[in-house]
């Protein structure tokens, strides 16, 4: 006997295909992927010496950073290519590299 399951389809995307925005000047976001409950997956890329205008407040809920190249700075310390970074809801930070670095994001969220 065979039985046929239901399971959403998968979603996917290439970041060489994914459409590119400059947020500020050496700062690019591609979106990956976004969930209908606001949840989204981006790149980012930061070219050297370039820092975040502003603080980056982290509303309404968390980001999970995972540094893909080079090191990325939160305004304290250094996470240098392989580091994960869980910002509860709330926190904040101002994004910089002295380096240029490239992130995975996701915001569970929204």
């Amino acid at each position: 006997m065979t039985t046929e399951q239901s399971t959403p389809a998968y979603a996917w995307s290439n970041v060489q295909d994914a459409p590119v925005r400059e947020l500020f000047p050496g700062i690019r976001v591609r979106p990956l992927w976004k969930g209908g409950d606001g949840a989204g997956a981006y790149v980012l890329e930061m070219d050297p010496n370039t820092c975040w205008q502003g603080i980056d407040v982290h509303e309404p809920g968390p980001e999970e950073v995972f540094v893909v190249s080079g090191i990325f700075n939160d305004g304290e310390r250094d996470y240098p290519a392989g580091s994960f970074i869980h910002a509860p809801a709330g926190s904040s930070h101002v994004p910089q590299t002295a380096t240029g670095c490239t992130l995975f994001l996701f915001y569970p969220e929204g």
